[in-house]
């Protein structure tokens, strides 16, 4: 088999395998911006925390870079990011996407000793 088929067939088997777990690829140019803008915005430490975050939480990372990216488009950012500042827009979008838990207790009512049945 030549290199070019065996290439195809794995292109071909990936995106069996993406399409059927659900993820979702995205096109390759849309990939490269992304990468450019926060490089422009972002400096060294802070690529590597967003970077280390998108392992962990990735739809978490998305957002920020979402953020980020929006930011850079509206001139809202005066120069790079530096890791505090990104620790900061962390923070932010934790607390935007923090679920509050609520614990609620419905108590048994304790029944009266007037049903009880005598021998």
């Amino acid at each position: 088999m030549a290199d070019d088929e065996l290439e195809a067939i794995r292109q071909q088997r990936m995106a069996e395998l993406q399409s059927k777990h659900g993820v979702r690829r995205e096109p390759e140019g849309t990939k490269n911006m992304r990468n450019s803008i926060l490089a422009q915005v972002l400096d060294q430490s802070a690529r590597a925390r967003l970077s280390n975050l998108s392992l962990v939480k990735p739809e978490k990372a998305k957002a920020v870079e979402n953020y980020l990216i929006q930011m850079a488009r509206m001139g809202q950012l005066g120069g790079k990011i530096s890791e505090t500042g990104l620790i900061d827009i962390l923070e932010k979008v934790s607390q935007q996407t923090e679920k509050k838990t609520t614990v609620k207790f419905n108590r048994r009512k304790v029944m009266d000793s007037d049903d009880e049945d005598d021998d």
